[in-house]
């Protein structure tokens, strides 16, 4: 062999040494986190007494684990089989565990043993999709109950006065579908024109009509709707309410911020009195309207919500994009459910782990390389379906940037989606996407970190 062969010779074995030695060292990581579940203990001085199914997975005979560490194993058992275990599935499996065990228990508040009722719509979860403008539209909330798991899916807000006005615009944000159910659809207002276009909601096929309180864009505010409802102080806030619930058969909700800024938190009370005249639930944004999305959801405003009202729902909503991120949420503010909005984008498949969670304290995978791009082609070609090519690929671009960020595409691809202007382009896209495969070091888990564009500069302006 020549002194070149010799040398890559010396060097392979070297990096297979390394990579042993890294497996032994990971596997008593994934040991330590994962015990509980196994049966391992903790022993003093360093050893180990592991259960059965784990010393027979890591039996002596893999001597490339046990010669480079100081850790004993001894069996309880001397019958311990180890057919269907090797270390590297041992190493998976504990991966798993110990992200497992890194989710808390599923709370029990009371009355949990009963669904989530909105007046006398029985709801299938807890978890609902909040409006985010924009974006949850119908091509988006089919994509979403096709995945599973969400009880309740909202529109955009609309303008009670473009609805009885036949605006085109204003009639394919109501776009629906049969099994777009059940449906809130938002309405926003401060006039006389929010009973008429409730009634006109209502025959349209609504399931609830939600009343929106708590939009802080200025176009909304200046007329009077969105979070300014919040600061009347004549009663003809909750008079508009009144009328509306009195006016229709279906069950009316609103969705509010706490209040105007940090100094007229008014939540509470027109929560109380919403109650007085006939709400059947309310969701309540954990930030003021000054606020808009900076800093983070005031937990203890959103309890002092739920404390104000005697038999209504309160469902929460704000900064929910994790297991970890509902189970505060529940236990801190004693909310009814959860409604999740920007969380739904970066992964569709949150709906499905969170219902997942509570039933067996385990939220489950999201969803894999794969069924993320069907779900993006998916969604795209129900935006085809909804407004045509054309519109389809303009809508498609403020969308990129979750798609992409989800997917590690990088910024090549993403400067191609944000100009989007052919199908085709985006079918090729995904066909080389699932040629290449997951990037190195893409992990499901991952997915949820994928960050949502939101309003951003100072508050007035937007």
């Amino acid at each position: 062999m020549t002194a070149q062969g010799l040398k890559a010779a010396a060097n392979a074995e070297a990096e297979a040494q390394r990579r042993r030695r890294g497996q032994f060292v990971g596997l008593q990581q994934e040991i330590n986190v994962a015990s509980l579940r196994f049966g391992l203990h903790r022993m003093q001085f360093g050893k180990w007494e592991a259960a059965p199914r784990v010393l027979a997975a890591l039996r002596p005979s893999q001597n490339a684990f046990w010669e480079m560490g100081s850790c004993a194993a001894r069996p309880r058992c001397a019958s311990a089989s180890a057919s269907n275990f090797s270390p590297s599935t041992i190493i998976t499996e504990m991966h798993a565990t110990s992200i497992a065990l890194d989710v808390p228990p599923p709370p029990r508040l009371p009355g949990w043993e009963r669904p989530l009722c909105i007046g006398p719509v029985e709801l299938s979860s807890r978890f609902t999709l909040a409006p985010l403008a924009g974006y949850t539209n119908l091509p988006f909330r089919l994509s979403v109950r096709d995945v599973g798991g969400v009880g309740l899916c909202t529109t955009d807000l609309v303008n009670a006065r473009a609805i009885l006005q036949g605006s085109p615009k204003t009639l394919e944000l109501l776009a629906t579908a049969p099994h777009d159910r059940p449906l809130a659809v938002q309405i926003y207002g401060s006039t006389d024109e929010m009973v008429p276009g409730a009634q006109w909601v209502e025959a349209y096929g609504a399931t609830i009509i939600d009343i929106n309180m708590g939009c802080p864009v200025r176009k909304v505010v200046k007329g009077g709707g969105g979070s300014a409802m919040m600061c009347d102080t004549t009663g003809s806030t909750i008079d508009l309410v009144r009328r509306v619930v009195e006016a229709v058969k279906v069950p009316v909700t609103v969705k509010m911020r706490l209040g105007w800024d940090s100094q007229n938190l008014s939540a509470p009370f027109f929560a109380r009195e919403f109650e007085k005249v006939g709400v059947a639930a309310v969701t309540v944004h954990g930030r003021t309207r000054a606020q808009g999305f900076s800093g983070t959801v005031d937990l203890d405003g959103i309890r002092s919500v739920v404390e104000a009202v005697d038999r209504i729902p309160v469902i929460g909503n704000g900064d929910v994009r994790s297991v970890r991120d509902a189970d505060r949420m529940l236990r801190k503010t004693g909310c009814a459910g959860v409604a999740v909005g920007r969380g739904a984008l970066a992964n569709p498949w949150f709906f499905r782990q969170l219902n997942a969670w509570m039933a067996t304290g385990l939220p489950g995978p999201h969803g894999s390389y794969g069924e993320r791009i069907d779900f993006m082609l998916t969604h795209f070609a129900r935006l085809i379906d909804w407004r045509g090519e054309r519109s389809a690929c303009l809508q498609f671009r403020k969308m990129a940037a979750w798609y992409c960020k989800a997917l590690r595409t990088g910024k090549a691809v993403h400067q191609v989606l944000v100009l989007l202007n052919s199908p085709q382009t985006l079918y090729d896209l995904a066909d080389r996407l699932r040629d290449l495969g997951p990037p190195a070091g893409w992990q499901d888990l991952d997915a949820a970190d994928a960050a949502v564009h939101v309003p951003a500069g100072p508050i007035a302006h937007w």
